[in-house]
């Protein structure tokens, strides 16, 4: 057919194809195998490595263990894909331990420098005796646990006073009425488009995305006034809270103070994010905290936008118990963030890593450096060379690429910056197992494909070519 439309050339090309049904698969699994060698020989050359882990379930309910890991290459840190494992049967520490130290194993890696491991709150992963971590400890003696910060600022925010839940419920409930009945969105829709509004859907709430409640609030917000002429012909029990300008108000604050909060998560997720990044952050949102407890307290809130114009479009002042419910909330987030980001006295004894050239000598006596180190980073605090290259690297980086004249301070501030402080890339990575194992292929190995889809990794296309004939047997 192809000769007859398309000529002897064309036909020629197209039987130079393999026709095997597995040929595909086949390539894949070989670059990846590819990829994997190249990133095990990394690990293998680096100094220290760090790991975060996370497990979740497949399509296939399937538990699936992702591992990624940060290590040293070519003079800077380098964060990559390091495997993804079912779990059998059981998902406990023991059991993915297991997995984790026969991947180790099996490839020649040393656990003795593996110097971070990042993961959930889960028990699994945190339990003193017989967890995760606890497992790790006892191969690599030096490794620190860190809990993921996007996690706890997960769990910092979920407190709040009763009116606010209630507010925060109220809204969901409406949101799902609209949102999850096919009739009632597509009329809420058209609704929309015929009044003009910027978006014409609204969006459903689920806890285990990070930025869902700041984006649902937002978006009720913005769309209160048709969602009050919608629910106006049904049967939903809340249709009045709509009219309620207490309850408007309070939504108002909600939409703004989770947004606050969507760009704190958002800070915290990306490559090279360190302890220290995560400190700034967190003490920049506890100092903006206080002022708008400030604020609010004496009526006034321009720190939240939504409420500020929802107050003046429709000439009101901030009621008396709205006005006490943002506060008594806006400390109790302070307070909350305070429990889980506690002040690290290892940060505080490394605070010289942080900006070497900004030292007090004076004061180096109280660091945890001997006279030695200190010495060598009074030398290296006066380098001027260092001084202009140090803004335009980041930390970890810079650190790494001091090894050959500095080693001890480089090997002491590369194993402090260098463990992950989130598992921002288990989560992203999740989202591509559900996208690469569907229900229709539920029976696959995902690792191959994953592995080529999230790697920074180049495969040796060449090199794997010159291995193959064009007409493999079938």
């Amino acid at each position: 057919m192809t000769r007859i439309m398309c000529g002897e050339k064309a036909a020629k090309e197209l039987n130079l194809v393999p026709l095997s049904n597995d040929t595909v698969s086949r390539r894949i699994k070989d670059m990846a195998d590819n990829v994997k060698k190249t990133l095990i020989e990394r690990i293998k050359n680096s100094r220290h490595f760090a790991i975060q882990l996370d497990e979740t379930t497949d399509v296939a309910d399937l538990a699936n263990l992702l591992v990624y890991v940060r290590y040293e290459n070519d003079g800077s840190a380098q964060e990559d894909f390091m495997f993804c494992q079912s779990l059998e049967t059981r998902t406990t520490a023991e059991h993915i331990f297991q997995v984790l130290d026969a991947f180790i194993q099996e490839n020649g890696l040393d656990w003795k420098k593996c110097v971070g491991v990042c993961t959930d709150g889960a028990r699994a992963m945190t339990g003193r005796h017989s967890g995760v971590a606890a497992r790790i400890r006892e191969v690599a003696p030096e490794m620190r646990w860190t809990h993921c910060s996007i996690h706890r600022e997960a769990l910092a925010v979920k407190k709040m006073p009763d009116d606010l839940k209630s507010v925060l419920d109220s809204a969901v409930k409406t949101v799902i009425f609209i949102k999850a009945r096919p009739m009632n969105s597509r009329l809420f829709s058209v609704l929309c488009e015929e009044m003009g509004s910027e978006h014409v859907q609204l969006l459903l709430h689920t806890e285990v995305r990070w930025l869902s409640r700041g984006k649902v609030l937002s978006r009720l917000f913005e769309l209160h006034k048709e969602v009050q002429i919608f629910l106006q012909d049904t049967t939903f029990p809340m249709t009045d809270i709509f009219e309620d300008t207490v309850w408007l108000s309070q939504l108002a604050y909600l939409s703004d103070i989770f947004s606050c909060l969507n760009e704190l998560n958002l800070g915290l997720q990306g490559l090279s994010i360190n302890v220290f990044d995560v400190q700034c952050k967190i003490n920049a949102l506890l100092k903006k905290l206080k002022l708008f407890e400030i604020k609010v307290k004496t009526g006034d809130v321009s720190a939240f936008p939504a409420l500020e114009s929802f107050l003046s479009d429709n000439d009101l002042t901030l009621d008396g118990g709205v006005r006490e419910n943002i506060t008594a909330h806006l400390v109790s987030l302070r307070q909350q963030f305070l429990d889980y980001f506690p002040v690290m006295p290892e940060a505080e004894a490394s605070s010289w890593m942080r900006n070497p050239f900004s030292i007090d000598t004076s004061q180096m006596a109280s660091e945890d450096l001997t006279i030695g180190e200190q010495e060598s980073l009074i030398e290296l605090s006066c380098d001027e060379t260092l001084k202009a290259a140090f803004r335009k690297q980041t930390l970890l980086d810079f650190w790494i690429k001091q090894h050959s004249d500095y080693p001890v301070l480089s090997d002491k501030a590369v194993r402090f910056l260098l463990p992950f402080v989130t598992t921002y890339f288990c989560e992203k990575g999740f989202s591509s197992v559900v996208v690469i194992k569907t229900k229709y292929r539920s029976r696959m190995d995902a690792e191959p494909n994953l592995r080529l889809k999230v790697t920074s990794i180049d495969p040796d296309i060449f090199g794997l070519c010159s291995q193959r004939h064009a007409h493999p047997s079938h």
